[in-house]
């Protein structure tokens, strides 16, 4: 989608400008490391890739000057400001905000969430956004914060249905959307644009800056959108760290000065709000890794999530130092490290990355492997080791193996069980609990009270967490002198509606921001019928019954019976000759001759025969009914 209002010009972004943009000390001797390259040679140009040139300020950063929008006559006093969550509210994913002025929208972050408890066969679940699909003529632009999929993942669905919108991102995160893009085959389809914390861009009534925050993965931004009622800042994913491992700390001046100029709201993540203090520096993190490996005298294993490309960045460092050679498993983590190198994000020595396959080349003492699985995954490379199904590495007696997270919830007991079989075949296994070899992305107590001294919004808008982590978080503006009705705790779809006057106000109207389930190659075809009827088989199983009838409607043989999940019929023949009794009941009882009886016959089977079994057995499996006529 072109936006008539975007004046600024747009360039192609080949592989020279990128090497440009490489900060000093990147553009090492790439060539040599095994991790898969990206894109052709040197002034290829890249698919769907620009870079945005917009208005930019060349004078260091005291001296920079933003000037806060200012109530212009054009805009009218009739028009309002909307403030949508779409999701991300009582979640940990689907992280996607809407806002609409008049003819004009933006949307920030479109992400999905993986499954939880309760949704079988689900891979993916994405937010709903039959609005925005209704209003896309309006849609000037598509910001992303940063990388991870909760905040990006949803784009491969949507990107077509609303009419590829240009999508505009720090470099490492473009980067990250045009694999996945790829692997759809629309990145040709897809205006992707680069920009830097610098900008500033105007699209339709909104003009959007950005400022640099730190969280675990390079290149993250929060953003500041200037609208004709007042500034909205969306922190995205953050916390503050004065020793981050990319040496870009957050600029505070910019939130300063975003809070001297006055903001209307503040949308701030909430993943941390219950925990007291200061979240650790990831400075920290790399000198307990270097201590740990230091101590090993075998093999050392260090799984972490495939994203986090600055706690691979201390893996490198530290294995560098110590002379060792690191190799990387897992496909995701390889295509995610072969980006962050591609673009400068990730530093690797000449021959210190050697591939998975020539780690026999090697002595014990001599390697360190990265993997994903931190999570307890079965079909990660950490779970596959942990059962001895890795093609190249086999657990061992002296293996150390550091899982560099902490589990997600709901991921306990799968990390538990992980823990075990690591135990089991002989490695020593360091987590987070007994040594501090991780350190979240995200901001604790201490850090938002800075975030709402700095911005000072008007009103406040605590977002991306479940819902007591938004209670606990809003319990801090309140405890900083924020008023209870200019702080929103919102469940997804509801509206927020800001006048000229910058008095602000939550509608009665909420839209249906209900999940859309991705299973396979559906999207949004499996539903709350579906989700139920996979938990009944899965709690209590099925049961079918097969009932064949002559043309008089008479049974022409004993009831068949096929029990999955239920009862071995073997050990339960007694209960089997009592359902088949019961259906021979109910079959003489009812006119099954007529075909039109068939249906409400089929119901009162299932219903009775559904009953009895919850009376024998106290378990409702699925019943389902054949009438075979012969």
């Amino acid at each position: 989608m072109q936006n008539a209002s975007h004046a600024s010009a747009q360039l192609i972004l080949n592989r020279s400008d990128i090497s440009m943009e490489m900060k000093s000390g990147a553009q090492g001797p790439l060539a040599h490391h095994p991790l898969p390259s990206k894109g052709g040679g040197k002034g290829r140009q890249r698919r769907g890739v620009r870079r945005h040139h917009g208005t930019r300020h060349p004078m260091p950063p005291a001296e920079r000057v933003y000037h806060a929008p200012q109530v212009s006559h054009v805009f009218g006093t009739g028009e309002k400001l909307k403030v949508i969550p779409l999701g991300g509210l009582s979640e940990f994913g689907r992280n996607m905000m809407l806002l609409e002025y008049g003819k004009d929208m933006i949307i920030i972050d479109m992400g999905l969430m993986f499954p939880i408890q309760g949704m079988p066969g689900i891979d993916f679940v994405l937010p709903k956004i039959d609005y925005v699909k209704q209003n896309r003529h309006k849609l000037r632009g598509v910001f992303i914060t940063h990388g991870h999929l909760d905040h990006t993942g949803a784009i491969p669905y949507y990107v077509k249905d609303l009419g590829f919108p240009t999508i505009y991102a720090t470099q490492l995160t473009i980067g990250m959307i045009r694999d996945r893009l790829e692997e759809f085959n629309l990145v040709r389809h897809t205006n992707l644009t680069v920009i830097n914390p610098e900008d500033i861009l105007q699209m339709g009534v909104f003009k959007v800056s950005f400022f640099r925050v730190n969280h675990n993965i390079p290149d993250s931004v929060g953003i500041a959108v200037h609208t004709p009622v007042g500034t909205v800042v969306h922190t995205g994913d953050w916390k503050f760290d004065h020793t981050p491992q990319d040496q870009l700390p957050t600029e505070f001046w910019k939130l300063a000065k975003f809070g001297g100029e006055g903001v209307l709201l503040l949308c701030s993540d909430s993943t941390n709000s219950e925990r007291p203090g200061f979240c650790q520096s990831e400075k920290e993190i790399e000198n307990n890794l270097e201590q740990l490996f230091r101590k090993a005298e075998g093999r050392i294993i260090v799984a972490t999530f495939a994203s986090l490309v600055s706690r691979v960045q201390q893996i490198i460092n530290a294995a560098s130092a110590l002379n060792r050679k690191v190799a990387i498993s897992g496909m995701s983590m390889e295509k995610t490290l072969a980006t962050a190198v591609e673009f400068g994000n990730l530093k690797v020595p000449r021959g210190v990355v050697v591939k998975i396959d020539q780690i026999r080349n090697y002595p014990d003492n001599r390697l360190v492997i990265v993997s994903t699985g931190s999570q307890g995954q079965e079909t990660s490379a950490l779970g596959r080791m942990s059962r001895g199904e890795h093609r190249h590495v086999k657990i061992q007696k002296g293996d150390t193996v550091i899982l560099s997270s902490s589990p997600i919830p709901g991921n306990e007991r799968a990390v538990m069980n992980l823990m075990n079989n690591l135990y089991s075949l002989g490695a020593n296994v360091i987590y987070n609990k007994m040594f501090d070899v991780h350190t979240s992305g995200h901001a604790y107590r201490e850090e938002m009270k800075l975030m709402l001294g700095l911005v000072r919004p008007k009103y406040f808008l605590p977002i991306h967490g479940e819902r007591f982590m938004l209670v606990h978080h809003a319990e801090i503006a309140y405890q900083m002198g924020w008023d209870e009705k200019n702080v929103f705790v919102l469940d997804n779809g509801q509206v927020m509606e800001f006048n000229h006057a910058g008095q602000g106000r939550l509608l009665p109207v909420k839209l249906d921001c209900d999940y859309v389930m991705v299973d396979g190659l559906g999207v949004g075809d499996v539903g709350s019928v579906v989700l139920r009827d996979r938990q009944v088989l899965a709690e209590d199983g099925m049961m079918v019954i097969i009932a064949t009838i002559d043309k008089e409607g008479v049974l022409a043989a004993s009831p068949d019976i096929i029990s999955r999940g239920f009862i071995y019929i073997k050990g339960a023949e007694r209960l089997m000759n009592d359902v088949r009794m019961l259906i021979r009941k109910l079959i003489s009882e009812n006119n099954v001759a007529d075909i039109a009886n068939w249906v409400p016959v089929r119901n009162k089977i299932r219903d009775d025969v559904g009953q009895f079994l919850f009376h024998k057995t106290e378990k409702r499996p699925m019943v389902l009914p054949v009438i075979i006529r012969v």
